[in-house]
């Protein structure tokens, strides 16, 4: 007998109304004409304009004019190209020109899947059987460029969700490159992305190892690549390889929102070259560490629309967040799910290095991971085109509860489960031989047909939340009965081994 999966009638849809404020720029000629018609209007048309602007668009964002300051200051390289004093502008020009190289973007318009779901930080006046909780989701606007978005709400007893309404006036963080980087682990990196890549310049990696000094910053690398810039001749290759460069430092960063923001109205966009396409499929967990303490952490996929790089998010209080690549031979494909505590003294990584089977990695360094071990590999008929797991592995009693996914026929994604070995998780001890979950008749239509998909589940009263995504566009959750599971995985576990 199949396990039972109850259906909750809770759904995540897309809103189109929730939108940022984006830098709009169209190129340098187009933004050195429109700078030239915004100074050539009259002082009265210039405030005018203005006013129209603030009165239309002010209940639609916080901070606005911090917004328009912002983008105009990204505009002053041009400006000194023109030869133009902004220093000597007025304010309400300033702000004008702020205005015209803005624009809204809707960050969820598309689809807003692939979730995860996460215990708050904060659980505080809370009754019985209630737990505060996070999700986070994949949220897809024009030109499908994904960004991390989030809900918040109690579970209860019954394992209905209260979600709180999740605000308009959306709150996307500035970018603070303040990392100190290595210069080993810096130049080991770029070492991997040629290998992947198959392209090489040993002059160009030499002149650039002589110049950094063991540790730098982001400013300092700018310098460096300026001195190297002069020695190198202006060849393709040369250029490619700084290019390489500032894509991997530029992937380091930090971001903080402000205080009076809730966690539902906090956007994590794009922010850096390397994801400038697409933030894809976090897969949050709570990490205990040392003496207790909490960390959490996301792995996800940075994507500039040629090459991806898997990237980790922290934070502590979803306020303040560190963002870094993840280095190693082992981080180089999506789906990548951090264990929430460390195993035998080591962090432990699920991961699926070859695009079809599932691995497991150990390293003392949370971002670095260089040798993995198969644990997994497709065995039934709805995992046969490839299988990965669906999040951060869940602690029971029982081992390590992994929820899975299977790519069968036609393409269709199911979702499935595995138990590993508590002390030794590369060891399974338990699978299912059917699915778990598979897209019934509303499920399968979407963006993406015949897809269920989830980044992470939860223990709550000894039921599994699982959330999960419908074809790519809309999300919900079901419940299964966490010793129901166990004892079906086990009992598949002994007939394996008889």
């Amino acid at each position: 007998m199949p396990v039972t999966v109850i259906r909750k009638e809770k759904i995540f849809e897309p809103d189109s109304s929730r939108v940022i404020a984006r830098f709009f720029f169209a190129g340098e000629e187009r933004a050195k004409r429109l700078i030239m018609a915004l100074m050539a209007l009259s002082d009265e048309q210039q405030r005018d304009v203005l006013s129209q602007v603030l009165r239309k668009y002010s209940k639609r964002h916080r901070s606005l004019k911090k917004i328009f300051a912002n983008h105009f200051a990204r505009l002053i390289p041009v400006m000194e190209l023109m030869e133009i004093d902004h220093t000597k502008l007025p304010d309400h020009l300033k702000q004008l020109i702020g205005a015209y190289f803005t624009m809204e973007y809707s960050i969820e318009a598309a689809a807003f899947f692939n979730p995860s779901i996460i215990e708050h930080p904060d659980q505080t006046s809370l009754g019985r059987g209630q737990k505060r909780i996070i999700i986070s989701f994949r949220a897809t606007g024009e030109g499908h460029i994904s960004s991390i978005a989030f809900r918040q709400g109690v579970l209860d007893s019954n394992m209905d969700i209260d979600v709180e309404p999740p605000g308009k006036m959306l709150e996307v963080p500035e970018q603070v490159k303040n990392h100190t980087y290595h210069k080993k682990s810096f130049l080991r990196k770029l070492r991997e992305m040629w290998g992947d890549s198959g392209y090489r310049n040993d002059e160009a990696y030499e002149i650039i190892s002589d110049q950094l000094q063991d540790t730098f910053t982001y400013e300092e690398l700018k310098h460096a690549l300026k001195e190297v810039q002069v020695k190198l001749e202006p060849r393709q290759d040369n250029l490619a390889f700084l290019q390489e460069v500032r894509w991997l430092a530029s992937s380091h960063y930090e971001m903080t929102f402000s205080t009076d923001t809730s966690v539902c109205e906090r956007v994590i966009f794009p922010i850096a070259d390397t994801e400038k396409n697409g933030i894809e499929d976090a897969r949050f967990v709570r990490f205990i560490g040392e003496k207790g303490a909490v960390t959490y952490y996301a792995t996800y996929t940075a994507y500039d629309g040629i090459s991806i790089l898997p990237k980790l998010l922290e934070t502590k209080d979803f306020r303040h967040f560190k963002v870094m690549p993840l280095h190693g031979y082992i981080a180089q494909n999506k789906g990548m799910a951090l264990f929430p505590r460390k195993v035998n003294g080591k962090y432990a990584m699920l991961c699926r290095i070859d695009g079809v089977n599932n691995y497991i990695a150990y390293s003392d360094t949370v971002n670095v991971w260089r040798e993995a071990k198969l644990i997994q590999t497709p065995h039934e008929p709805w995992e046969l085109v490839q299988m990965g797991n669906c999040g951060s592995p869940l602690e029971t009693k029982a081992g390590w509860l992994v929820l899975t996914h299977g790519v069968g026929p036609m393409r269709e994604y199911v979702l499935g489960a595995l138990l590993l070995d508590l002390e030794h998780p590369e060891h399974e001890i338990g699978r299912l031989k059917e699915p778990l979950l598979v897209p019934n008749r509303k499920e399968r239509e979407g963006y993406v047909p015949n897809v269920v998909y989830s980044c992470g589940a939860y223990i709550h009263e000894g039921k599994l939340i699982v959330p999960y995504a419908m074809s790519d566009y809309a999300s919900t959750y079901a419940v299964v009965d966490v010793d129901e599971l166990l004892e079906k995985l086990l009992d598949n576990g002994s007939e394996s081994a008889g």
